[in-house]
């Protein structure tokens, strides 16, 4: 694997706006003006989350050379991204093709014209709210007036905690201060008291609470049952042109999946190995966690299209969107066949 690099956090929807403009003047980005040419190489997004451990164990395993190659993908490129933020922004400008993201962000950036698709599910749930160890917490009014720093704006922590405060009584914008940080920066912050909460995907909580920092008060499954979190994202100009390639990454990630519900502790340890974590750190945040991994893009349909829904009230995105505009399900509908 080419060595990885780390995309630090930035605002989001601006962004989203000077890069369209930009590629609306250029006409086309570089991976576009290489459409109809055989395609040698891919490069996949992703986050330090457990949420996303497929994609690293079918890196981990060969997976992703083994099962491309014979379809002429030589290369296998990718980028380790903070947040779902500026990784939409990175797939809006060509730069990657593949994305292990939160469906949220995709919700935004598609709204925003990111050509592509959701064509597979990765997991859901598995993401806590954690205070600070001295501050009390009997019910949602004991974070009014509290700092809580999250993902930015288009993303599955922001829209959800957004959503579940407003469904608490409690003006996000008014009654608390919601801070757009990245897992790293929200976990220093929290430990040197500049937030008073965070709400992170695993492993960061576990990390928090193994600190003595902090402890988890609200799973996000008690937030919104079943939630859509992370899913697989695909270019539309690999779907259109090589949906041989795309049918082999879906099936790659099936098996990937697979193997984590099957062998938790290696996938532990892949994914302490690529983000160097203690493993037992990360054994225990699994252990924890209420997320499950899952590849059927059906079982997030219904709380990924009520993401349009919420982030067009909230602001995030001006127009509401449908599932055909979200998904392409055809490719996983397909491995039954």
């Amino acid at each position: 694997m080419n060595s990885k690099r780390y995309t630090k956090p930035f605002a989001f929807l601006l962004l989203i706006i000077f890069i369209t403009s930009a590629v609306i003047i250029s006409g086309c980005t570089e991976r576009e003006a290489q459409t109809g040419e055989e395609l040698t190489q891919l490069t996949f997004g992703y986050q330090p989350s457990t949420h996303q451990i497929a994609y690293l164990t079918a890196e981990d395993q060969g997976w992703w050379e083994e099962d491309l190659s014979p379809l002429g993908v030589q290369t296998i490129n990718d980028r380790l991204f903070p947040t779902g933020a500026p990784e939409m922004s990175a797939m809006l400008a060509g730069e990657i093709d593949v994305a292990y993201v939160g469906a949220a962000p995709v919700v935004a950036a598609i709204a925003s014209g990111l050509d592509a698709k959701i064509v597979a599910a990765a997991q859901i749930q598995g993401s806590d709210i954690v205070l600070r160890n001295e501050l009390p917490y009997e019910g949602p009014q004991d974070l009014i007036g509290l700092r809580i720093a999250t993902f930015p704006p288009g993303t599955i922590q922001d829209t959800l905690l957004r959503e579940w405060l407003a469904d608490n009584g409690i003006n996000p914008d008014t009654d608390v201060t919601i801070l757009p940080m990245g897992p790293a920066d929200a976990v220093t912050a929290l430990s040197v008291g500049q937030v008073d909460a965070v709400f992170l995907p695993h492993p960061s909580p576990t990390e928090i609470e193994v600190q003595g920092i902090g402890r988890s008060v609200v799973q996000s499954g008690e937030m919104k049952e079943d939630h859509a979190c992370c899913v697989v994202a695909v270019s539309g100009r690999l779907i259109r042109d090589h949906p041989d390639v795309v049918q082999q990454i879906v099936a790659t990630h099936v098996r990937a999946i697979e193997y984590d519900n099957e062998n938790v502790a290696e996938a532990a340890a892949v994914f302490a190995a690529d983000q160097d974590w203690d493993v037992q750190v990360v054994e225990k945040s699994l252990a924890d966690w209420d997320g499950t991994w899952v590849a059927d893009p059906g079982v997030i349909v219904n709380s990924t299209v009520e993401y349009t829904q919420v982030q067009y009230e909230q602001g995030t995105i001006n127009r509401q969107l449908t599932q055909d505009d979200l998904f392409d399900l055809s490719f996983y509908e397909a491995l039954d066949q």
